[in-house]
């Protein structure tokens, strides 16, 4: 695996996905990876967050480089999923992967024995 580009994220953010994973009984994989994640995240406050940085509620295109394909998802809490056909759940492999990445920014991401290779295309607000 390449070495993780860096991640930025809000201080906001940081504070309601630790109260989601306090509480969250489920995919400990995805859960444990967010943790490190927010380890090694460099933080800011809400207002600071450049625009071109996946957040929490901020609508994500990016190419899935082991299909091919492209997509433009709203990265949201599992709670929001439900709000809508292009929903991202924080807790899915992808979700997870995709915070805090810059545009034009490429990840591995370890998923289920897999790993999963992303490069973010593009971030607005959603």
């Amino acid at each position: 695996m390449t070495a993780l580009p860096p991640i930025t994220v809000s201080t906001l953010d940081r504070d309601r996905l630790y109260a989601l994973l306090e509480k969250h009984r489920g995919d400990e994989e995805v859960v444990d990876h967010l943790y490190d994640e927010l380890d090694r995240a460099h933080y800011l406050a809400p207002d600071a967050m450049p625009d071109t940085v996946v957040q929490l509620n901020s609508r994500a295109r990016f190419l899935h480089e082991d299909s091919g394909k492209t997509h433009e998802l709203v990265l949201c809490l599992p709670t929001e999923v439900g709000a809508g056909e292009d929903r991202l759940s924080i807790l899915s492999p992808v979700g997870a992967a995709l915070l805090g990445l810059g545009v034009g920014d490429t990840i591995e991401w370890p998923s289920k024995g897999k790993t999963l290779h992303l490069t973010l295309i593009a971030v607005t607000p959603a």
